[in-house]
C-alpha cells in the first residue's frame, strides 16, 4: 500500500481500480459560474452551490437524480445545465440525465498556452488571482476529509512545482500562471496546474494531457480541462505528482510569455 509524506506524518492511501474514464482533459479553463447559463434561475443555483458545485464545470459527472431531488433545483434548470456542459464535451450521469446533441469543443476552439501572464484577461472571464492564503482557505473547509486531502495536495503540488500557491477565485489553489489564447481572439491569464477540494468531488486542473499518467492514476472521471476525484484513497499519488510535474514543465518549457 503506497504512502505519501506530508508534514513529517506518513498519510497512507490505497491504490484503486482503473480508471472510470480517460478522456482527454487538456489545459486548465477558467470556470463558468452557474449563474451565466441561461435559464437557471437563483434557487437552483443556490441548492447546487450548497451541495458543493461552484461551477458549471463541477457538475460534469454528477448523477441527475441526485441532483433532481435537491431543493430548488428542477427538470428544466437541469436540461439547461446539461445542455451547457454538452457544449463542452461534458454531461451529467445516471438514469434520466438529459441525452443532449451538441458537439465538444473543436480544434478552432484550442487554446494556445504560454507561461507566464500579460494581465490581459477577456472582460466576461471573472474568475482572477487572490490575495487569500491558501493555507488559511484549506483549514477553514468546512467538510474535515476535504481538509486532510487539501493538505496532502497542498504539499504533493509544491513538491511538483517548486512554486508556492495561490488561490483562483474562492475555491481553486493556482501554482504558476501561463496565458492562453484561442484561435477566435478570446484570452486571458490563468494557474498551470492546480486543485479544488469541493464537497462532491477533488478537481485536479492542467494535468489531463499527459494521457499515459491519467490512464494509471486510478479511479476518476474526465472533462475538458480537469480531472475529477472522489477521494484520494482512490488514486495513486506518486503517478499524480508525476503528471503535475511534467504537466507544469510542459508550461514552463514553452519559454515564452511574461514573468
Amino acid at each position: 500500500m503506497p504512502t505519501a509524506k506530508v508534514g513529517g506524518r506518513l498519510a497512507r492511501f490505497r491504490k484503486a481500480d482503473p480508471p472510470v474514464s480517460t478522456a482527454n482533459a487538456g489545459t486548465p479553463v477558467p470556470s463558468t459560474p452557474i449563474s451565466s447559463i441561461p435559464g437557471v434561475g437563483k434557487p437552483c443555483e443556490r441548492a447546487l452551490n450548497a451541495a458543493g458545485y461552484p461551477d458549471l464545470e463541477s457538475l460534469a459527472g454528477a448523477r441527475y437524480a441526485e441532483l433532481l431531488s435537491l431543493h430548488g433545483v428542477g427538470a428544466k434548470g437541469l436540461e439547461r445545465i446539461a445542455l451547457a456542459l454538452g457544449a463542452r464535451g461534458l454531461a451529467l450521469a445516471g438514469e434520466g440525465a438529459p441525452v443532449l446533441s451538441s458537439a465538444p469543443l473543436d480544434d478552432a476552439r484550442a487554446a494556445t498556452v504560454t507561461a507566464g501572464h500579460t494581465g490581459v484577461t477577456a472582460k466576461d472571464v471573472k474568475t482572477a488571482s487572490t490575495d487569500v492564503d491558501p493555507r488559511h482557505f484549506i483549514e477553514g473547509l468546512p467538510w474535515p476529509r476535504r481538509v486532510a486531502h487539501g493538505k496532502v495536495l497542498l504539499e504533493l503540488f509544491i513538491r511538483a512545482t517548486g512554486e508556492e500557491p495561490v488561490m483562483w477565485g474562492d475555491s481553486m489553489v493556482g501554482f504558476g500562471t501561463c496565458h492562453y489564447t484561442y484561435a477566435t481572439g478570446r484570452e486571458g491569464d490563468w494557474f498551470i496546474v492546480g486543485f479544488s477540494p469541493r464537497k462532491a468531488k477533488l478537481s485536479l486542473y492542467g494535468i489531463g494531457g499527459e494521457k499515459e499518467l491519467v490512464a494509471r492514476l486510478g479511479k476518476h472521471t474526465s472533462g475538458v480541462g480537469c480531472v475529477y476525484v472522489n477521494k484520494l484513497e482512490d488514486i495513486d499519488l506518486g503517478v499524480l505528482e508525476e503528471a503535475v510535474a511534467r504537466a507544469y514543465a510542459a508550461v514552463r518549457e514553452s519559454g515564452l510569455g511574461a514573468e
